[in-house]
C-alpha cells in the first residue's frame, strides 16, 4: 500500500492502467457502442495546485503532483479500484527469477520513450533504485550524524536491502537481489525521473557519466559517514530540481512519457494537458485534452459544474451539498470509501520534545466533534494508525492499544498535566480545506481551556504541504491517502528518519516492529507486528487518528468512463477510459 498527504504521495509513479472486465481491448472499460468517440476536452476542479514535476519527492509528494505524475509518466504497473495491481506489459516487464535470494529482473521495452525522443532505459531505472533505495546512505537518524542524500516520499526499508542491481546488456534492464524476504516486492519499485536530465542538470556530461558515478560509489556505512560530494549534487537536484509553480522555460523539467503532456500552467489557477501523440506503451486515452483547475475549495468546485465552467469535480463528504441541488439530469454525484484518513500529529522537538506536554495537548482533541463536523452526527472515530475499521485485526488492536485514553477530551488531566505552564503551540493545515479549517478551531478552542495558546499557522492549499518537513509547526493536521496494497507504507511514515516522517519520531522498537513487518510472508504475523507497532505509537503520545476519510465525485453526466478509486489517484486511475458521448469540446 503507497500512502499520500491528502495530499502527500508515498510511492513511486504507478501509472498505465490495463484492463477491466466488459471493455473494449484498446480502451479497457470504454463500451464499443456508437455514442463513444475520439477525441474532446474536459475540465476537472482539484483542490490543491500545483508544486513540482517530480511526485515521489518527499517535497513534491502532493495530491495534484500525483495526479498530473499519473498523467504524465508510465511504468511497470498500476492499482486499480479495487485494490488490484495490474501490470503493464505494453511498458515492460518484471519478474521473480529467484525466490531464495530474492531476485526480481526488469525490462522496458524497446521504443519506450520520453517526450524529447529519449529512450527511457537502465540509467532511468538505476536513477528510480538510488532514490528509493537509501543505498547510500549513511545517516544514523537517532544519533544524528551521517547524510541522507535523496529525499524520496517512499520508505526505504525493501529496496535498501538490496545489493547494487546488476545492469542488463540490453541498456533497458536492471536485476534487483533482495538481501531477505520482501512481502511487497511486486510494487516495490518503478521508474521516476529522467536520468539523463538529473544527470545534465547536477553537472555531469550525460547519462553514461550518471551510471559511472553511481557504479564507482560504495555502500553508505553510518558507522564511517563519508562525503560524496558529486552524489549530493545528484540528489539535491532530483530533489528539489523540479519544483515549479508554473511551466519552465526549460522543457526538460517536465518532460512525458505517459499518455499527456503538460502544455501550459497558469500558476495558481491550472494546468492544461494535451494528449501525448507517440504514446503507444498502455491505455491509450479517448479524450486530446485535460484542463485541470485549482478550485482552492467545494464552493468553487460547485459554483464552476453549475455554470458550466468544469465537468467533473472531487470534494470531501461534507461539501456534498455543494452539488446536490446541480439536478441529477445534468449531473452524478457519487460518494465513496477512500484508503485514507485524517490525522493530528506532534512534533518531537520545541514545545513537544516533554512527552507530559504531548499527553496534555492530545487529550484536549475533540476527536468526536471534529469527525462529525466533516462527516455528520454519528461518525466514527478512527482509533488506529495502521488499520482502518473494515481490517479484521482492527477491533482486536484497538482495544488493546490505549486508545481509549484520548477518545474523548479531558481538559481537566491536561491542565494537571501542565502544572500551570501555557505553552505556544503552531499548528499547520492547508486553510483552504473546509474540514482541517474547522478541525483547527475546534482544537484551538478546546486547547485553551487548558492553558495551551493555539497559533494558527494554516497556509494556502499550493503551500502547505511542502512546509510539513521544514520546522515551522509544532503539530499539523493532514492526512493519508493510500492504494490498499501491501504494508510497506507503514516505515515510511513511523519509521526512524523515513522520508515521510516529518515529525522526528524515533522509536528503536517500532522500527524492529515495522521491519519484520515488511519482512514477514504471513498475514497474521504480520497483522500481530503492526498491532504492536500501534500500541508503541499510542503510548509515545504521536499524535491521533481523527476519522476515515469519504470522498464526493460530482461530474457532467456526458462524461463517461469516470469510476472513483478509493486509493491516492481518486478517478484518475482510469483516465485513459474517459469519454464524452461525442467528440469535440463542452
Amino acid at each position: 500500500m503507497r500512502w499520500s498527504r491528502i495530499g502527500r504521495l508515498l510511492a513511486p509513479l504507478c501509472v498505465a492502467v490495463l484492463a477491466v472486465t466488459g471493455c473494449s481491448p484498446d480502451n479497457p472499460g470504454v463500451p464499443t457502442g456508437e455514442e463513444t468517440k475520439s477525441g474532446g476536452s474536459v475540465t476537472v476542479m482539484e483542490m490543491n495546485a500545483l508544486s513540482s514535476f517530480n511526485p515521489a519527492s518527499a517535497a513534491g509528494n502532493t495530491d495534484i503532483n500525483v495526479k498530473i505524475g499519473h498523467l504524465t509518466h508510465s511504468g511497470f504497473f498500476t492499482i486499480d479500484n479495487s485494490a488490484k495491481v495490474v501490470r503493464n506489459e505494453k511498458f515492460g516487464r518484471y519478474e521473480r527469477v529467484s525466490e531464495d535470494p530474492l531476485r526480481v529482473r526488469y525490462s522496458v521495452n524497446e521504443g519506450v520513450q520520453w517526450s524529447d525522443g529519449d529512450p527511457v532505459d537502465a540509467g532511468d531505472l538505476l536513477l528510480a533504485w538510488a532514490a528509493g533505495s537509501g543505498y547510500f546512505d549513511d545517516v544514523d537518524p537517532v544519533a544524528g550524524t551521517g547524510s541522507r542524500y535523496f529525499a524520496a516520499a517512499a520508505d526505504t526499508t525493501g529496496l535498501r536491502s538490496t545489493s547494487f542491481p546488476e545492469l542488463g546488456g540490453d541498456g533497458r534492464s536492471i536485476t534487483l537481489t533482495y538481501a531477505s524476504g520482501f512481502a511487497d516486492w511486486e510494487t516495490a519499485f518503478d521508474v521516476g525521473m529522467p536520468a539523463h536530465v538529473v544527470a545534465l542538470k547536477s553537472g555531469l556530461a550525460d547519462e553514461p557519466a550518471l551510471i559511472d558515478l553511481f557504479e564507482g560509489l560504495p555502500k553508505g556505512d553510518p558507522v564511517r559517514p563519508a562525503p560524496k560530494p558529486e552524489l549530493e549534487r545528484v540528489a539535491g537536484f532530483w530533489n528539489s530540481g523540479f519544483e515549479s509553480t508554473t511551466l519552465p522555460e526549460d522543457t526538460s523539467l517536465y518532460l512525458s512519457s505517459g499518455p499527456f503532456v503538460v502544455q501550459e500552467v497558469t500558476p495558481g489557477v491550472s494546468v492544461r494537458l494535451v494528449r501525448n501523440r507517440a504514446f503507444e506503451w498502455g491505455p491509450e486515452p479517448l479524450l486530446d485534452e485535460i484542463t485541470i483547475r485549482f478550485a482552492g475549495s467545494a464552493g468553487a468546485a460547485g459554483q464552476a459544474l453549475a455554470t458550466g465552467q468544469a465537468d467533473m469535480a472531487t470534494v470531501p463528504l461534507a461539501a456534498a451539498g455543494e452539488f446536490r441541488d446541480l439536478g441529477p439530469d445534468s449531473v452524478t454525484v457519487t460518494e465513496f470509501d477512500r484508503f485514507a484518513y485524517e490525522h493530528l500529529d506532534l512534533t518531537f522537538a520545541g514545545v513537544f520534545a516533554d512527552e507530559r506536554v504531548r499527553q496534555a495537548f492530545l487529550k484536549t482533541v475533540p476527536r468526536q466533534d471534529i469527525a462529525e463536523a466533516a462527516l455528520g452526527a454519528g461518525a466514527s472515530l478512527q482509533d488506529s494508525f495502521v488499520f482502518y475499521p473494515s481490517a479484521a485485526k482492527y477491533v482486536e488492536t484497538v482495544a488493546a492499544n490505549g486508545s481509549d485514553a484520548y477518545s474523548e477530551p479531558d481538559v481537566d488531566g491536561a491542565r494537571s498535566l501542565l502544572a500551570g505552564a501555557t505553552p505556544t503551540v503552531r499548528i499547520l493545515y492547508n486553510r483552504d480545506n473546509p474540514d482541517r479549517a474547522r478541525a483547527f478551531e475546534l482544537i484551538q478552542d478546546s486547547a485553551a481551556r487548558a492553558g495551551f495558546n493555539v497559533v494558527d499557522g494554516g497556509l494556502a492549499a499550493g503551500e502547505w504541504g511542502a512546509a510539513l518537513g521544514r520546522g515551522s509547526h509544532d503539530a499539523a493536521i493532514s492526512g493519508w491517502v493510500g492504494t490498499g496494497v501491501g504494508v510497506s507504507h507503514l516505515p515510511q511514515v513511523f519509521r526512524s528518519g523515513a522520508g515521510s516522517n516529518f515529525t522526528g519520531f524515533a522509536n528503536r522498537n517500532v522500527d524492529r516492529l515495522l521491519e519484520e513487518a515488511v519482512r514477514h510472508g504471513d498475514q497474521a504475523e504480520r497483522d500481530t507486528l503492526l498491532a504492536e507497532a500501534d500500541a508503541e505509537i499510542w503510548r509515545s503520545a504521536y499524535g491521533v487518528p481523527l476519522y476515515q476519510a469519504r470522498g464526493v465525485n460530482a461530474r457532467v453526466n456526458r462524461l463517461g468512463g469516470v469510476v472513483p478509486g478509493s486509493g491516492p489517484l481518486g478517478v484518475w486511475w482510469n483516465v485513459s477510459e474517459w469519454h464524452l458521448e461525442r467528440a469535440g469540446g463542452r
